[in-house]
């Protein structure tokens, strides 16, 4: 069977019909099940921070986004320890026009969207999954042989180099569960 994404505001009706006798996998932060710790708002704990020795976050989300550098602010790393779920992202209306990603808590270089979500997102949700969900990747790569299941996401974006959209983690988990039947180490691109 296989492994697909779909957004999590489609009616589940629409979704069977689509794909009869599938598993509709909530992934995201309001997920009613351990499922929820695959959402890069979960706060895992010790994550490392990309570039920045010492430092670690307790979610991607909290990686991602006090990273971020805008027109009126620099990075923020006390979002590093946010382990609410909540009052993680950081605005526009709030910061003015994004400039970059500063590339770790000690440089001055700034990513672009696309750069930083190859140096900076990607590798910190690939850890996550190495490191704090194994157990669960594990389980729905091998649910995956005999079932068809469906990631449920709020974002449906798979395309890496696309930045007119977010990049939708669950199509990272699609990647990496696929990863795991395959002869080779499992990554993410």
């Amino acid at each position: 069977m296989s492994i697909y994404i779909d957004s999590i505001r489609t009616k589940p009706a629409t979704l069977l019909r689509k794909y009869p006798h599938a598993i509709l996998a909530d992934v995201t932060s309001h997920a009613a099940d351990d499922l929820k710790k695959l959402s890069p708002f979960y706060p895992h704990g010790g994550i490392p921070v990309p570039f920045s020795e010492g430092y670690t976050a307790t979610c991607v989300e909290a990686v991602w986004q006090g990273l971020k550098v805008f027109e009126n602010c620099g990075i923020d790393t006390e979002l590093f320890k946010n382990d609410s779920m909540r009052n993680i992202k950081r605005t526009v209306r709030k910061f003015g026009k994004p400039l970059g990603h500063q590339k770790g808590v000690f440089s001055t270089e700034l990513l672009g969207y696309i750069e930083a979500r190859k140096q900076i997102y990607i590798p910190t949700y690939q850890w996550v999954l190495e490191n704090k969900v194994q157990d669960i990747v594990r389980r729905m790569a091998e649910a995956s042989k005999t079932k068809t299941i469906i990631l449920l996401d709020y974002d449906t974006n798979d395309d890496i180099e696309n930045a007119s959209k977010p990049l939708s983690h669950a199509s990272l988990i699609k990647r990496y569960v696929d990863s795991l039947t395959q002869p080779y180490q499992p990554t993410l691109f």
